[in-house]
């Protein structure tokens, strides 16, 4: 099995991608993962983007593709696996239906997890209290939400028109929004 999970911040990508990747038997792959292995064992990728991260610039497509291809080469990935935070836009899609044609490894499917702007809003605020993230502030929340519906929410509609999304409310139980999941996508 092969997953996309997508979603704005605080719906529970997180949390799903893990219980998904306990069930299936396959690893739940982030690109914040990913990238802090490649930064933390000095690996060239990881080499190549600290240097965009030291002069405070965001990490290039072409480099976050690359990341993400050698992550999905791994021997672990043989039986599938699950990707979150990866595609973000438009041309991350492309590299990605490249990277996966290349690979001989199919999407089998996209889920999509929502929730409302308030219940997302209390969820990273609580979150940013637990967790003492000073960047978690109001402000900078829905600077992000903002970014997610304006880039990353109509790329939902390219999978929906390749019959590949499945969308789920992410507001409620964790656990029966993972049965709900399982259920929709077969054992």
């Amino acid at each position: 099995m092969r997953l996309l999970i997508m979603g704005p911040q605080g719906v529970g990508k997180g949390t799903q991608a893990a219980l998904l990747s306990k069930h299936y038997g396959i690893p739940a792959i982030s690109t914040g993962d990913i990238f802090r292995y490649n930064l933390k064992n000095q690996t060239p990728l990881g080499k190549e983007a600290q240097a965009y991260i030291d002069k405070g610039e965001l990490v290039p497509d072409e480099l976050t593709n690359k990341i993400v291809k050698d992550r999905l080469a791994m021997d672990d990935t043989a039986n599938g696996w699950i990707l979150d935070g990866y595609p973000r836009n438009a041309s991350q899609v492309e590299a990605l239906d490249v990277m996966l044609k290349e690979l001989g490894t199919p999407l089998d499917a996209v889920v999509a997890l929502t929730a409302e702007h308030d219940v997302l809003m209390e969820r990273m605020m609580k979150r940013a209290q637990l967790e003492g993230r000073s960047d978690d502030n109001p402000e900078t929340i829905a600077k992000r939400l903002d970014v997610y519906a304006k880039e990353t929410a109509p790329l939902l509609d390219t999978y929906k028109t390749r019959g590949l999304l499945h969308e789920f409310d992410g507001s409620g139980d964790i656990d029966q929004i993972q049965a709900t999941i399982v259920s929709e996508l077969g054992e």
